[in-house]
């Protein structure tokens, strides 16, 4: 591992585990690559997320009513 590194403790439910293990053997990576590419993904979308959402904050409200009628109007209901 080139990056510098923090030893932790995650508890994993056991299938997952077994799952996790077979990958990496697999895939030939260890299984701490696995899992920091799969947590850097997770982050990566909230991220997008959040960056998407913060987007459309100025965007109108449509009540759930309003989008039913729309969709009823356009012959998609």
């Amino acid at each position: 591992m080139s990056r510098r590194t923090v030893r932790s403790t995650v508890y994993l439910e056991q299938e997952l585990h077994k799952a996790l293990r077979v990958k990496a053997a697999f895939a030939n990576r260890s299984v701490s690559e696995l899992v920091n590419d799969a947590i850097r993904q997770a982050l990566r979308e909230d991220h997008e997320d959040l960056a998407a959402f913060d987007e459309r904050a100025d965007e109108p409200t449509l009540s759930y009513e309003e989008v039913l009628n729309d969709l009823k109007a356009h012959g998609k209901l």
